[in-house]
This record gives structure tokens, C-alpha cells and sequence, in this order.
């Protein structure tokens, strides 16, 4: 009778080993979704705290080739280096070439003004300057400078001031990391051939006050489009010690071993 039960019966057991292999197949298909799950929770976390870097395009290379032959022109010499490298070796050139300090930044000046075409600049002097007290002027100069400088730079974004009166303004220019400095290695090159000369572009070519605060310990500097510099005479800035892996410094330790060599020679 058992056997005739089961041919009478076959679905029940049908039905049992379909639930057991509908079961089975199951189980296999859960941990192939958690996994899914756990490859894309992962990939998240490194698409937050992994931040793009700042990738140079055609437009910074035309900046670059610009400034340079510019400064090449002044200088009088050419490195056989391309692109940033040969840069920097007509910027240690400048400051090389001049007698002083202040011939170096009057050079790094006269640099940047054969940046632009002619009576450019005295017309954004005497049209755009004095609006609203000058906060356009500066506000359109901090957007510019960090639109157009970051090939020189590295990374750096606008971000907001207080000015002298007690405002705040969308004025300021802050430099993550700045590439000019981290290349050339001096401090001395950082002062005489942008900090000094490009305040004082700036305020006279341009009508803008400017202060410019670079940071020796991070490689950082903040612009501050609207304020005032102090003199470069009373500037604390000179008092900074002169850079571990300065060349300057390192070559005259090197000649004058006895002497102490805190300050860069060139600032």
C-alpha cells in the first residue's frame, strides 16, 4: 500500500524538494547582494574624503608660456628647462641679476605690468577702482586671480575678508598650497619676485590695496584684496627664518660655515 500511497500522492513530495532547492537558491542569492552592498559603501567613503586635485589645462599652459617670456625678456636669459622647472630657474635668475632687493622687485614689477595690454590697467585705475569705494574693483580682482593664477599657484579659492573698516567682503584669495614657493624652496624669491612686487602692482598699477600673507610652515597664503600692506621696511615678514631647504642659504652655509644663516640671503 505504501508505494501505491506515494504514486497517489507525488506533488507533496514534489512540492517538498522544489521548497528545499527554491530555499537553497535563496541562500546563494544573500550574500551576493551584501557584497554588492559592501563594494559600493566602500566606494562611497573614498569618493568623500579623497578631494580632485588641481589638473592644469590649455589655458594655464598659455598663462605659463605669457608670464615666462615675460620674465625672460626682463631677465635677459632663457632655461633650457620646459614648462615650471625652466620658470623657476629664470625666477632664481631675477633675483640673481638685480644689485638689490628693490631692483628685484622693480623687475618683477615691470614683469607683470608687460602682462597687459596698453592703458588697460589705467582705465580699470580710473573707471573701476573708485566704485563703491573700491569692494567691486577688489571683489572682480580676487575672482580673476583665482580663475587665472592656479597653474602659478596650485589650489586656491575665494573666500571672504575683514576689511580695515570692520566689513566683510568676498575680497580675499586663499592659496592652499603654493606651488611657487614649494618649487623654488626661498623665501627670499617668494618676497622680492611676487609678495613685494604684486602688492605693489596692485596698488599702483591698479588702484587696489593688497596684502598678501604667505605662510612659511604650510606653504599657504592668503590674499587680501582691499587692505593695506605695511611698508616693506616695517613688514615682520622679513624677520621670518630662512627656509630648511632654501638653496640660497644652504650654498652660502656652505662658503660661510661659522656665520649663522637664519635670515635667507635674498630677503
Amino acid at each position: 500500500m505504501k508505494p501505491v500511497a506515494l504514486l497517489l500522492h507525488p506533488p507533496a513530495t514534489i512540492s517538498s524538494a522544489a521548497l528545499r532547492f527554491s530555499s537553497k537558491s535563496h541562500l546563494r542569492k544573500r550574500p551576493l547582494n551584501i557584497s554588492c552592498f559592501a563594494v559600493q559603501s566602500e566606494s562611497t567613503k573614498v569618493e568623500v574624503s579623497s578631494k580632485p586635485e588641481y589638473k592644469p589645462g590649455m589655458l594655464d599652459d598659455f598663462f605659463l608660456n605669457l608670464f615666462r617670456s615675460k620674465m625672460v625678456q626682463e631677465v635677459g636669459w632663457d632655461s633650457e628647462k620646459p614648462g615650471y622647472d625652466g620658470l623657476i630657474e629664470v625666477a632664481n635668475r631675477l633675483t640673481m641679476k638685480g644689485k638689490s632687493n628693490s631692483d628685484t622687485i622693480e623687475a618683477s614689477v615691470r614683469i607683470l605690468i608687460a602682462l597687459f595690454p596698453p592703458l588697460l590697467l589705467e582705465l580699470y585705475r580710473m573707471l573701476v577702482s573708485p566704485i563703491a569705494g573700491g569692494k567691486v574693483a577688489a571683489i572682480m580682482v580676487a575672482r580673476v586671480t583665482a580663475f587665472t593664477c592656479q597653474w602659478l599657484m596650485g589650489t586656491c579659492t575665494v573666500n571672504s575678508i575683514e576689511l580695515p573698516d570692520g566689513s566683510s567682503c568676498q575680497s580675499g584669495v586663499f592659496v592652499e598650497k603654493c606651488k611657487y614657493l614649494e618649487e623654488s624652496k626661498c623665501i627670499g624669491i617668494c618676497l622680492n619676485t611676487c609678495k613685494f612686487p604684486t602688492q605693489s602692482f596692485f596698488k599702483n598699477q591698479m588702484g587696489i590695496p593688497l596684502l598678501m600673507e604667505p605662510n612659511f610652515n604650510d606653504y599657504s597664503c592668503q590674499f587680501k584684496f582691499g587692505v593695506l600692506p605695511p611698508l616693506p621696511e616695517e613688514d615682520s615678514i622679513l624677520k621670518e627664518p630662512c627656509l630648511e631647504i632654501c638653496p640660497h642659504a644652504t650654498r652660502r652655509r656652505e662658503v660661510l660655515s661659522k656665520m649663522s644663516a637664519t635670515q635667507c640671503p635674498k630677503a
